[in-house]
């Protein structure tokens, strides 16, 4: 219970008000969000008892009124003591028979569907004909409802409101979409103190500290705070959370790969005075907008992108530049394919657009482009984007261009363009996110590309105009037919075995030049330098077909690449004779070492009870690992990092303080290999007793 007590303070009939906290919590599904604050959501009614001291309401001769303020903005409404309906769109509150016991009475207060979402200031006024006396009740925190139905975020079914909202427990898709990985992540909405940090994030945005109560009139707009949200959740602009780093050293504050939950970025970003967290990537952005999002009332998931364009000109093309001899070039810095970018999509209707844009909408906090001058991206209708619909807000054509721009390949020799091909299908390849009660994913692309879309992106893009540099592509070569495919899932420790197929059009035989090259990068940018090349002479006889298969051995790539890195690997095919060039490339990820984490007793534990977690490695290298050094850590569960020791094998301690779903990270490092550092996670559910 939550009880405010004025009787030691002011000689008055009000003893204290009881908040029927564990009452209200249930009736609202808002369990766990906060042991400060009621929190209610809008548009349903919740209770409160007033408790009096020494005198017990007279409904003839004395009235009650409620008034509920956000900063200078306020409503008085008064308690009915009668059934008749109330206006939705106003506050109410009422009293029904059996709710006025001696020295009590019990309020049902309802907020307007369309209210601000705040934490609201309670005062009560007793008045009678002679006098008024008030009291301030304290306060309460007022959610989006995606319960009701005339809430703008709305949603009808139970199972996804449990997943998009009730949900502590996510999944992250990463890697590439030929072998893509899981990280799980924890969204953290039940830890102690994040519900508190999301409603700062609102209290110190530009938004509300340069006009306050227009901040608090537009709060009830799902749209307005989605993109207050996303522009907040970096710090490009504002107090924001995260600072964003993609290159360079790490060690002024946290490599974004470390993170594993939402709750510890809070934490640190309210306890730092609101200093940006360093560092975040697109996924570590993305989660901890969906944990606000989620705090909030707002269905919202996380979403990734396989190749995800960054078309900084506009123009719905991606250049790609390669040598002659296969090393991908950095000629292009306004545009670039992301092996997957991360973004989240929340659930909400669109008044300002229409039905048909109804439902889920990109909204993208990772700092790229400014949308109306801020570091924001959305929200944007998934359903504008598989319609076309470039124009509807927000920011629609740099999210169709994401999923949906043409790569055009270039092979440049001294300055000129000597082989061109068009990739129609390399962008948004594939689009998943985690699926409804498992961790399976669940394929979204066909929501963004409709079935006739390449002849609708054919007339977008007559529409925009071409880069000078295609003005100058040479044709694709009639007579050579070049594909390289990467055999199996590379994994650390093991060879990488690759095949590249050429096949001979034409009728005459050929003799063939074969360039490979290997580039180690990042997941957002451009390769680095080759780390491996190749170089054949390859006879070929007419419409023959030939398998040219080829091994990068671990020597031959460990101290260049880490677990989990991305490598370009590129052909390119020459005809000696006819200068004829063909190009083909892949780019893929390696799989790291396998670290299994055990529960004693199973994955479901008790809150606030000890229980034994085993972690361990088996080495299934041909070659023996030297200094190995395994970790574990887990927010809501360890204390900090166990110290790290020598031993394949080891048993921690674990005690859950919250409810929901935690988890235990464990990472493995060695010393044959700085970079061979590998990860793993498991899930873990806390029940209270």
């Amino acid at each position: 219970m939550l009880l405010i007590d004025w009787g030691h303070l002011f000689h008055c009939q009000l003893k204290f008000v009881d908040f029927k906290a564990n009452e209200n919590h249930i009736s609202h599904e808002t369990q766990g969000l906060s042991k400060q604050h009621l929190v209610v959501r809008r548009g349903k009614p919740f209770k409160l008892t007033l408790l009096f001291r020494t005198w017990s309401l007279n409904p003839s001769t004395e009235r009650l009124v409620l008034d509920v303020s956000l900063g200078h903005l306020s409503e008085s409404f008064p308690v009915k003591f009668s059934d008749e309906r109330s206006d939705p769109k106003s506050w109410s509150a009422k009293v029904y028979p059996g709710d006025i016991q001696p020295h009590s009475v019990t309020i049902h207060i309802c907020s307007p569907v369309q209210s601000a979402v705040a934490l609201y200031n309670l005062v009560v006024h007793i008045e009678t004909i002679q006098n008024r006396r008030s009291y301030a009740v304290g306060t309460f925190v007022l959610l989006c409802n995606p319960w009701l139905k005339d809430d703008p975020v709305y949603m009808p079914v139970d199972a996804q409101i449990e997943e998009y909202v009730k949900s502590d427990y996510g999944l992250v898709f990463m890697g590439t979409h030929l072998n893509v990985r899981r990280r799980p992540w924890s969204f953290g909405q039940y830890e102690p103190g994040v519900l508190e940090a999301c409603l700062t994030l609102l209290q110190v945005s530009p938004q509300h500290l340069r006009n306050k109560d227009n901040d608090f009139s537009l709060r009830a707009d799902p749209v307005y705070l989605s993109r207050v949200i996303c522009a907040m959740v970096n710090c490009n602009d504002d107090l924001g959370i995260l600072e964003g780093k993609w290159q360079g050293s790490y060690k002024d504050g946290i490599k974004p790969t470390e993170w594993s939950g939402s709750a510890d970025i809070l934490h640190q970003w309210v306890s730092s005075n609101y200093s940006p967290v360093r560092y975040g990537q697109c996924w570590v952005f993305a989660s901890v907008l969906c944990t606000v999002m989620r705090v909030l009332g707002i269905p919202s998931r996380v979403v990734t992108v396989f190749n995800a364009a960054h078309d900084g000109d506009g123009n719905l093309n991606i250049e790609e530049c390669y040598s002659s001899t296969g090393e991908k070039l950095n000629l292009n810095n306004n545009d670039s394919i992301w092996n997957f970018h991360v973004w989240v999509e929340c659930w909400m209707r669109r008044p300002d657009l229409g039905a048909g844009f109804d439902g889920w909408q990109v909204v993208d906090p990772t700092p790229q482009e400014k949308s109306a001058g801020k570091f924001c991206c959305g929200p944007c209708p998934v359903a504008a984007i598989q319609r076309h619909c470039l124009r509807a807000p927000y920011d629609t054509s740099f999210v169709y261009a994401s999923v949906d721009a043409d790569v055009i390949r270039m092979i440049v020799r001294n300055g000129l363009v000597v082989e061109r091909k068009v990739d129609t299908e390399c962008v948004g390849q594939l689009i998943c996110t985690k699926s409804i009660g498992s961790d399976s994913p669940e394929n979204l692309t066909q929501t963004y590309k409709s079935k006739n879309s390449k002849n609708q992106h054919s007339y977008l893009k007559q529409l925009v105009r071409i880069s000078p540099l295609n003005l100058h592509a040479g044709g694709m070569s009639p007579g050579l037919e070049v594909s390289l495919r990467i055999d199996g899932v590379p994994s650390v420790g093991k060879s990488i075995v690759m095949c590249v197929t050429v096949r001979n059009q034409s009728s005459r035989p050929r003799v063939l030049l074969e360039h490979l090259n290997a580039q180690l990068k990042e997941y957002n940018s451009n390769p680095q330098e080759s780390f491996w090349k190749a170089h054949n002479e390859v006879h070929i006889q007419p419409d023959e077909v030939l398998l040219l298969h080829h091994t990068i051995l671990p020597s031959e790539y460990e101290s260049v690449l880490a677990a989990n890195d991305i490598v370009n690997m590129a052909v390119v095919i020459k005809d000696v004779r006819t200068k004829e060039r063909a190009l083909a490339m892949q780019e893929f990820n390696l799989r790291s070492l396998d670290i299994t984490i055990e529960i004693k007793g199973g994955d479901s534990i008790q809150i606030k009870t000890e229980h034994k977690a085993q972690v361990f490695f088996i080495n299934k290298l041909s070659k023996t690992l030297n200094g190995v050094v395994l970790t574990v850590e887990g927010s809501g569960l360890l204390q900090g990092k166990q110290e790290p020791d020598e031993k394949i094998e080891k048993t921690v301690s674990i005690m859950a303080t919250s409810p929901g779903t935690k988890l235990l990270m464990a990472t493995l490092s060695h010393s044959n290999s700085a970079n061979m550092v590998s990860r793993s996670f498991h899930k873990v559910s806390v029940i209270t007793a």
